[in-house]
């Protein structure tokens, strides 16, 4: 068993440790299909071991080479570390600066077996959503933090450590970039094939950034968006006694159980991988399973008669599970469901994000790796056939929306009916949840602020809830419009019924929705009471990238702009610069996310607050603008709810001045000009 110590000094050569190779127990991911070339094998090979001295090279090559075959990539198995990966308290990590420390302790809470999805390849959540490439640089990144200075900035490439840089105090510690691929070239199939290789890297959002704090991210996320699908879809407030059915229980997708129980109605959550089942079960986050469609139907009606909070996780493919709810609705009349959703990873359908009903668990994951080509077939198939059950029960009083995983994209490009009439490029029949349920949201600069307490206590984490509730509190107090005041409400209580319901896995982290005003507030309150001893260790602040202005996602984030700027990425690419400059300790940069590789670009930070004036002085600085930048674009794209929060902000910060947009009074202006 390793040490922190051992584990931030540098790749362990002499003596080599022991090859166990994939470890038994453990969820793995599925066999990648990269069809390499010899000559790129070779090229895959050559990288690789590029991380090791000579002497040691022809006893590696042989294991890299077969992992490659096996695998489809080269995750070094032999360097995954003996020790309890976990987020250790901030203090016991050899490092010489703060900023060091903290981001170590995220890294290993985003590798932590009972947080990431297939801890031994390195990903955190989403299927393919890697921390790092391989083991080598890991260790690598783990020994220059360590030795890392005030005047020094660690640059990422890719899950690559491309080196300490001089820097200055002010500049971030770590800049992260993944997956930037020239655009021409960022396409699925170069993907597999540069990954294969080395030189390249899927982060999904938080994975690679190293601010994932688990499913409560997405918990919340899900709790809102139910909240609000209530309100919007069947005009209630109470959810009890209303049916809930999406599927994934895996990793982002494993928050949907939890959030159903928060929210008081019946999910029903299908899953075809067992073992996932039974982590959420043994969690406490899922409360019943079945593998049984006749009682999984059964369980639902009797829950939904008798008003029960419920979440059911049926063990079988969700598509199985759409077409005995149009069964049950054909012969009896009776509609057994209220909502639904789909948390699949459709970003990634082929290479384990979706599995099609044609086939069990075990028979598509050989399938998917011997014959891509038939395995691509039959998830096109199932992708049909679920929307067509789908389709059926729309006709009814049910409610779907695309949860922003491409699931519509997906199924659009395999055939199915989802096309809406006269809809625009990133519209379907259906709406994703950004255009009807959290756009307006964002719009309102409310979105996902996360914060991690490093020192590892509970009880500094229930003082940060604390503080976070009489800030939004006295907001409230203060006046505010009422859309603003029912944001605040539903995170009061959130924060309230947090710790009830075992939301922690992993790092004592919390998350909310909040404005502007909401963030700043907060980091002031715990810088304060870090410096006043009232929180033992310093706070990570940080957010999801699926924030206000972190994602130009033109089928998720940016789905509800309709100036024909949805595929446009400057926002996020600004935000990660203007973030850099402002006070981050560390920026990320990523290709791809949620939707899946060359449709989305996103970013994050991380910043450390330890009690210190200077501190302060940049959570006010950044945070205003992390926030006022998707604002401010929102307004300009004719948003009215955005133009209302930019002109307010405006009026108390002098310092921002923003080009207001004007609006066309009269469409025969158009018209006229076009077609006299």
């Amino acid at each position: 068993m390793s040490s922190l110590q051992v584990l931030c000094s540098g790749l362990p050569l002499w003596p080599l440790p022991e090859n166990q190779g994939r470890w038994a127990g453990v969820p793995h991911a599925p066999v990648r299909t990269p069809g390499l070339s010899p000559a790129e094998e070779q090229l895959a090979l050559r990288n690789a071991l590029r991380y090791f001295p000579p002497d040691v090279q022809e006893l590696l090559a042989p294991e890299f080479a077969q992992e490659l075959r096996l695998y489809g990539h080269i995750y070094m198995y032999r360097f995954c570390p003996r020790i309890e990966m976990r987020a250790y308290p901030m203090k016991q990590y050899p490092c010489r600066t703060k900023a060091a420390a903290a981001i170590m302790h995220m890294i290993m809470n985003n590798l932590d077996p009972a947080v990431a999805q297939f801890p031994q390849e390195l990903v955190t959540y989403g299927g393919n959503g890697q921390v790092f490439s391989n083991w080598a640089q890991f260790w690598l990144t783990m020994s220059y933090l360590s030795q890392m200075t005030e005047e020094q900035t660690l640059v990422m490439y890719s899950g690559h450590p491309l080196g300490l840089f001089p820097s200055c105090p002010e500049a971030p510690r770590l800049v992260i970039t993944n997956g930037m691929v020239i655009p021409n070239y960022s396409s699925r199939t170069e993907y597999e094939k540069l990954f294969a290789m080395g030189v390249t890297m899927y982060g999904q959002m938080t994975a690679g950034s190293y601010c994932y704090i688990g499913p409560q991210g997405i918990v919340h996320g899900t709790v809102l968006t139910l909240l609000n699908a209530g309100r919007r879809y069947l005009g209630a407030n109470d959810l009890a006694g209303k049916v809930f059915v999406t599927s994934g229980l895996g990793g982002m997708s494993g928050a949907q159980a939890k959030a159903s129980v928060i929210v008081g109605c019946i999910g029903v959550i299908a899953e075809v991988d067992k073992a996932a089942l039974v982590k959420r079960h043994q969690q406490g986050w899922l409360m019943e399973m079945t593998d049984s469609l006749d009682h999984c139907i059964e369980r639902l009606r009797k829950a939904k008669e008798k008003k029960e909070v419920l979440s059911l996780g049926y063990h079988g493919n969700v598509v199985d599970l759409w077409e005995r709810l149009v069964h049950e609705l054909d012969m009896t009349g009776e509609l057994l469901v209220d909502l639904g959703s789909d948390q699949t990873s459709c970003h990634n359908p082929f290479n384990g994000g979706y599995y099609p009903v044609q086939l069990g668990f075990a028979e598509a994951q050989s399938l998917m790796a011997s014959d891509p080509a038939t395995f691509k077939g039959l998830v096109q198939e199932s992708l049909r056939r679920q929307v067509s059950a789908i389709n059926r029960l729309a006709k009814e009083n049910f409610f779907f929306w695309d949860y922003g995983n491409a699931f519509l994209l997906e199924a659009q490009r395999a055939g199915a009916d989802v096309e809406k009439k006269g809809a625009k490029r990133t519209e379907f029949c259906y709406p994703s949840y950004v255009q009807h349920i959290m756009g307006d949201i964002f719009s309102q600069g409310f979105g996902p602020f996360r914060w991690v307490c490093t020192s590892g206590d509970p009880q500094d984490l229930a003082v940060t809830d604390q503080l976070a509730t009489s800030v939004l509190e006295e907001a409230i107090a203060g006046g505010v419009n009422p859309a603003v005041k029912l944001q605040y409400e539903d995170n009061i209580h959130w924060i309230r019924e947090a710790a009830k319901h075992q939301l922690v896995v992993g790092s004592q982290a919390r998350i909310l929705y909040s404005d502007q005003k909401g963030r700043v507030a907060m980091a002031v309150a715990f810088n304060q009471a870090i410096a006043h001893g009232k929180i033992k260790a310093p706070v990570v602040l940080s957010r999801d990238h699926h924030d206000v202005s972190g994602t130009d996602s033109p089928f998720r984030e940016t789905s509800n702009i309709y100036d024909g700027s949805a595929f446009c990425a400057d926002m996020a690419v600004q935000n990660f610069v203007g973030d850099a400059f402002r006070g981050a300790t560390w920026v990320a940069l990523h290709n791809g996310g949620g939707v899946g590789w060359g449709e989305v670009i996103n970013g994050g930070f991380g910043l450390v607050l330890d009690g210190t004036q200077e501190a302060e002085k940049k959570a006010k600085m950044m945070l205003s603008w992390d926030v006022s930048n998707g604002v401010a674009r929102r307004c300009w794209s004719g948003n009215q709810k955005a133009y209302e929060i930019i002109c307010e902000t405006m009026q108390e910060n002098k310092g921002l001045v923003v080009t207001l947009p004007y609006e066309v009074a009269d469409e025969h202006v158009l018209q006229q000009a076009l077609w006299p």
